[in-house]
Protein backbone atom coordinates (compact mmCIF):
# COMPACT_ATOMS: atom_id res chain seq x y z
CA UNK A 1 0.00 0.00 0.00
CA UNK A 2 2.81 2.13 0.88
CA UNK A 3 5.13 3.97 -1.86
CA UNK A 4 7.81 6.23 -1.93
CA UNK A 5 5.29 9.00 -2.83
CA UNK A 6 2.53 8.49 -0.54
CA UNK A 7 -0.34 5.62 -0.50
CA UNK A 8 -1.55 4.20 -3.66
CA UNK A 9 -5.03 2.29 -3.79
CA UNK A 10 -5.04 -1.34 -2.85
CA UNK A 11 -5.46 -3.31 -6.41
CA UNK A 12 -8.21 -3.63 -8.06
CA UNK A 13 -10.43 -2.04 -11.14
CA UNK A 14 -13.37 -0.01 -11.38
CA UNK A 15 -16.62 -2.12 -12.05
CA UNK A 16 -18.12 -0.20 -15.05
CA UNK A 17 -21.76 0.20 -15.41
CA UNK A 18 -23.88 -0.20 -18.75
CA UNK A 19 -25.45 2.74 -18.97
CA UNK A 20 -23.52 6.79 -19.67
CA UNK A 21 -25.38 8.05 -16.62
CA UNK A 22 -23.94 5.44 -14.61
CA UNK A 23 -21.14 5.32 -16.32
CA UNK A 24 -20.51 9.48 -15.51
CA UNK A 25 -21.37 8.72 -11.68
CA UNK A 26 -18.87 6.52 -11.60
CA UNK A 27 -16.25 8.40 -12.91
CA UNK A 28 -17.47 11.53 -10.51
CA UNK A 29 -17.36 8.91 -7.80
CA UNK A 30 -13.86 7.77 -8.28
CA UNK A 31 -12.62 11.65 -9.21
CA UNK A 32 -13.87 12.64 -5.35
CA UNK A 33 -11.92 9.66 -4.11
CA UNK A 34 -9.10 10.83 -5.97
CA UNK A 35 -9.22 14.10 -4.21
CA UNK A 36 -9.62 12.36 -0.91
CA UNK A 37 -6.55 10.21 -1.21
CA UNK A 38 -4.21 12.40 -2.70
CA UNK A 39 -5.31 15.07 0.45
CA UNK A 40 -4.34 11.80 2.91
CA UNK A 41 -1.03 12.08 0.90
CA UNK A 42 -0.67 15.75 1.25
CA UNK A 43 -1.47 14.87 5.23
CA UNK A 44 1.27 11.92 5.25
CA UNK A 45 3.92 14.64 3.45
CA UNK A 46 3.07 17.23 5.83
CA UNK A 47 4.01 14.66 8.91
CA UNK A 48 6.93 13.66 7.69
CA UNK A 49 8.12 16.90 6.58
CA UNK A 50 7.78 18.69 9.57
CA UNK A 51 9.28 15.96 11.84
CA UNK A 52 6.53 15.58 13.91
CA UNK A 53 6.08 11.35 12.51
CA UNK A 54 10.00 10.74 13.72
CA UNK A 55 9.88 12.49 17.03
CA UNK A 56 6.68 10.64 17.66
CA UNK A 57 8.36 7.38 16.46
CA UNK A 58 10.04 6.87 19.88
CA UNK A 59 6.71 7.20 21.73
CA UNK A 60 5.41 4.66 19.44
CA UNK A 61 8.16 2.02 19.73
CA UNK A 62 8.22 2.44 23.53
CA UNK A 63 5.81 -0.83 24.74
CA UNK A 64 7.79 -2.91 22.01
CA UNK A 65 11.44 -2.15 24.08
CA UNK A 66 9.02 -3.87 27.13
CA UNK A 67 7.25 -6.84 27.68
CA UNK A 68 4.27 -5.79 25.88
CA UNK A 69 3.38 -8.26 22.93
CA UNK A 70 4.11 -6.57 19.55
CA UNK A 71 0.51 -5.60 17.99
CA UNK A 72 -0.34 -7.83 15.11
CA UNK A 73 -3.59 -6.14 14.35
CA UNK A 74 -5.04 -2.39 14.77
CA UNK A 75 -8.73 -0.86 16.03
CA UNK A 76 -9.69 2.23 15.18
CA UNK A 77 -12.56 4.12 16.44
CA UNK A 78 -14.02 8.00 16.06
CA UNK A 79 -11.65 8.86 13.24
CA UNK A 80 -13.89 11.03 11.87
CA UNK A 81 -14.92 13.39 8.97
CA UNK A 82 -11.33 13.06 7.25
CA UNK A 83 -12.25 14.00 3.52
CA UNK A 84 -13.62 17.38 5.11
CA UNK A 85 -11.66 17.83 8.35
CA UNK A 86 -7.51 18.43 7.96
CA UNK A 87 -6.90 17.21 11.81
CA UNK A 88 -8.98 13.76 10.84
CA UNK A 89 -7.16 13.47 7.39
CA UNK A 90 -3.82 14.13 10.01
CA UNK A 91 -4.56 11.53 12.24
CA UNK A 92 -6.04 8.92 9.39
CA UNK A 93 -2.56 9.60 7.62
CA UNK A 94 -0.72 8.99 11.31
CA UNK A 95 -2.50 5.94 11.66
CA UNK A 96 -1.32 4.25 8.44
CA UNK A 97 2.61 5.21 8.59
CA UNK A 98 1.40 3.74 12.43
CA UNK A 99 1.04 0.58 10.49
CA UNK A 100 4.08 0.65 8.30
CA UNK A 101 6.14 1.49 11.36
CA UNK A 102 4.77 -1.69 12.73
CA UNK A 103 4.30 -4.21 10.00
CA UNK A 104 0.69 -4.30 10.77
CA UNK A 105 -1.01 -4.82 6.94
CA UNK A 106 -4.03 -2.52 6.31
CA UNK A 107 -6.20 -5.69 5.92
CA UNK A 108 -5.72 -6.26 9.63
CA UNK A 109 -6.89 -3.17 10.64
CA UNK A 110 -10.21 -2.31 11.44
CA UNK A 111 -12.33 1.26 11.68
CA UNK A 112 -15.40 2.50 12.84
CA UNK A 113 -17.24 5.63 13.09
CA UNK A 114 -21.05 5.82 12.01
CA UNK A 115 -20.12 9.56 10.83
CA UNK A 116 -18.21 8.09 8.01
CA UNK A 117 -20.09 8.90 4.49
CA UNK A 118 -20.06 6.68 1.83
CA UNK A 119 -16.90 8.59 0.17
CA UNK A 120 -14.69 8.25 3.28
CA UNK A 121 -16.06 4.04 3.40
CA UNK A 122 -14.87 3.80 -0.36
CA UNK A 123 -11.72 5.74 0.44
CA UNK A 124 -10.67 3.13 3.33
CA UNK A 125 -11.39 0.34 1.31
CA UNK A 126 -9.29 1.74 -1.41
CA UNK A 127 -6.33 1.27 0.95
CA UNK A 128 -7.26 -1.77 1.99
CA UNK A 129 -8.38 -1.41 5.29
CA UNK A 130 -11.45 -2.85 6.74
CA UNK A 131 -15.05 -1.82 8.26
CA UNK A 132 -16.21 -2.71 11.59
CA UNK A 133 -19.88 -3.83 10.85
CA UNK A 134 -21.14 -2.90 14.29
CA UNK A 135 -21.00 -0.17 16.57
CA UNK A 136 -19.45 -1.77 19.50
CA UNK A 137 -19.29 1.04 21.54
CA UNK A 138 -15.41 0.39 22.35
CA UNK A 139 -16.22 -3.14 23.46
CA UNK A 140 -13.63 -4.83 21.46
CA UNK A 141 -11.80 -7.98 22.70
CA UNK A 142 -8.19 -8.41 21.68
CA UNK A 143 -9.18 -12.35 21.11
CA UNK A 144 -5.66 -13.09 22.33
CA UNK A 145 -3.96 -11.01 19.84
CA UNK A 146 -1.54 -8.37 20.14
CA UNK A 147 -3.79 -5.69 19.91
CA UNK A 148 -3.28 -2.25 18.64
CA UNK A 149 -6.16 0.60 19.41
CA UNK A 150 -5.84 3.96 17.85
CA UNK A 151 -8.81 6.53 19.80
CA UNK A 152 -7.06 9.92 19.52
CA UNK A 153 -9.78 12.03 21.09
CA UNK A 154 -12.24 9.87 21.70
CA UNK A 155 -14.79 9.52 24.32
CA UNK A 156 -13.41 8.63 28.34
CA UNK A 157 -16.50 6.13 28.14
CA UNK A 158 -15.21 4.29 25.11
CA UNK A 159 -11.35 3.61 26.84
CA UNK A 160 -13.05 2.08 30.15
CA UNK A 161 -15.41 -0.11 27.71
CA UNK A 162 -12.49 -1.15 25.86
CA UNK A 163 -11.15 -1.79 29.30
CA UNK A 164 -14.08 -3.54 30.82
CA UNK A 165 -14.09 -5.50 27.60
CA UNK A 166 -10.58 -6.80 28.47
CA UNK A 167 -10.35 -6.37 31.84
CA UNK A 168 -7.71 -9.29 32.74
CA UNK A 169 -4.37 -9.24 33.06
CA UNK A 170 -3.71 -11.47 30.25
CA UNK A 171 -5.82 -9.66 27.36
CA UNK A 172 -4.59 -6.32 28.99
CA UNK A 173 -1.07 -7.22 28.81
CA UNK A 174 -1.87 -7.64 24.86
CA UNK A 175 -3.46 -3.92 24.31
CA UNK A 176 -1.37 -0.85 23.03
CA UNK A 177 -3.37 2.27 22.92
CA UNK A 178 -2.96 5.35 21.42
CA UNK A 179 -5.46 8.13 22.56
CA UNK A 180 -6.40 10.47 25.21
CA UNK A 181 -3.63 10.62 28.00
CA UNK A 182 -4.86 9.01 30.89
CA UNK A 183 -2.72 11.04 33.68
CA UNK A 184 -4.79 13.57 32.26
CA UNK A 185 -8.08 12.26 33.18
CA UNK A 186 -6.66 11.88 36.20
CA UNK A 187 -5.43 15.31 36.75
CA UNK A 188 -8.68 16.64 35.56
CA UNK A 189 -11.59 15.00 36.64
CA UNK A 190 -12.11 14.67 40.38
CA UNK A 191 -11.54 11.07 41.89
CA UNK A 192 -15.09 10.37 42.69
CA UNK A 193 -16.50 10.70 39.23
CA UNK A 194 -13.65 9.27 37.73
CA UNK A 195 -13.84 6.34 40.06
CA UNK A 196 -17.69 6.35 39.42
CA UNK A 197 -18.55 7.12 35.53
CA UNK A 198 -15.46 5.51 34.32
CA UNK A 199 -14.36 2.98 37.21
CA UNK A 200 -12.32 1.23 34.57
CA UNK A 201 -9.73 3.84 33.86
CA UNK A 202 -9.37 4.66 37.41
CA UNK A 203 -8.31 0.87 38.51
CA UNK A 204 -6.39 0.17 35.60
CA UNK A 205 -3.76 3.41 36.23
CA UNK A 206 -1.16 1.86 38.45
CA UNK A 207 -0.64 -0.31 36.12
CA UNK A 208 -0.32 1.49 32.83
CA UNK A 209 2.83 2.73 31.15
CA UNK A 210 2.34 5.75 29.26
CA UNK A 211 4.74 8.07 27.03
CA UNK A 212 3.11 11.36 25.55
CA UNK A 213 3.27 12.09 21.88
CA UNK A 214 5.92 15.29 21.57
CA UNK A 215 3.82 18.81 21.46
CA UNK A 216 4.51 20.40 17.73
CA UNK A 217 3.16 23.84 17.27
CA UNK A 218 1.49 22.50 13.74
CA UNK A 219 -0.46 20.25 15.33
CA UNK A 220 -1.55 21.22 18.81
CA UNK A 221 -5.08 20.79 18.06
CA UNK A 222 -5.05 17.40 15.91
CA UNK A 223 -2.85 15.43 18.74
CA UNK A 224 -3.18 17.28 21.95
CA UNK A 225 -3.27 15.34 25.07
CA UNK A 226 -2.52 12.48 23.46
CA UNK A 227 -0.21 9.33 24.40
CA UNK A 228 0.82 5.86 23.93
CA UNK A 229 -0.36 3.66 26.92
CA UNK A 230 0.64 -0.22 27.49
CA UNK A 231 0.49 -2.66 30.43
CA UNK A 232 2.72 -4.65 31.27
CA UNK A 233 2.13 -7.58 33.24
CA UNK A 234 4.55 -7.39 36.08
CA UNK A 235 2.90 -3.93 36.71
CA UNK A 236 -1.10 -5.81 36.36
CA UNK A 237 0.15 -8.67 38.89
CA UNK A 238 0.96 -5.90 41.13
CA UNK A 239 -2.39 -4.42 41.82
CA UNK A 240 -4.73 -6.06 44.47
CA UNK A 241 -6.96 -9.41 43.99
CA UNK A 242 -9.72 -6.77 44.71
CA UNK A 243 -9.68 -4.88 41.30
CA UNK A 244 -10.38 -7.81 39.18
CA UNK A 245 -13.02 -9.01 41.06
CA UNK A 246 -15.62 -6.16 40.06
CA UNK A 247 -16.43 -6.92 36.41
CA UNK A 248 -19.66 -5.19 35.97
CA UNK A 249 -20.82 -3.90 32.69
CA UNK A 250 -20.42 -0.08 32.46
CA UNK A 251 -24.05 1.89 32.48
CA UNK A 252 -23.30 5.44 33.28
CA UNK A 253 -26.71 6.04 34.39
CA UNK A 254 -25.12 9.05 36.78
CA UNK A 255 -23.09 10.42 33.95
CA UNK A 256 -23.70 13.57 32.94
CA UNK A 257 -21.58 14.07 29.77
CA UNK A 258 -21.41 10.68 28.00
CA UNK A 259 -19.31 11.74 24.85
CA UNK A 260 -20.18 8.62 22.86
CA UNK A 261 -22.54 8.08 20.53
CA UNK A 262 -24.66 4.50 21.74
CA UNK A 263 -25.63 1.95 20.01
CA UNK A 264 -29.00 2.86 19.87
CA UNK A 265 -28.36 6.39 19.14
CA UNK A 266 -26.90 5.59 15.56
CA UNK A 267 -29.64 4.30 13.12
CA UNK A 268 -29.66 0.34 13.91
CA UNK A 269 -26.60 0.22 16.14
CA UNK A 270 -24.77 -0.73 12.57
CA UNK A 271 -21.86 0.74 10.43
CA UNK A 272 -23.41 3.46 7.47
CA UNK A 273 -21.70 0.01 5.19
CA UNK A 274 -23.84 -2.37 6.57
CA UNK A 275 -27.04 -0.14 6.89
CA UNK A 276 -27.39 0.20 3.27
CA UNK A 277 -26.78 -3.35 2.25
Amino acid sequence: MAAAGGWRPAGGRRRRRGRAGGEAEEEEEAEEGGAVLRRLREARDDLLSSGFWAASAGAVRAPLGGSSEPPSRCVCYGLGRFSGCPAARLQLAFLLLLLEELGVPPGRCSLFDPVFSARELAALARLGLRLLPDNEEGKHGVEGSGTLFYMVHCGKALYNNLLWRNWSAGALSKMVIIGNSFKGMEERLLSRILERDYSYIAKVLKGTEEVALPAHPRYLDTFNDTSVHWFPLPKLKELSPEVWDFVEEPTYEECDDLEIIRKEDSADGRSPAAARS
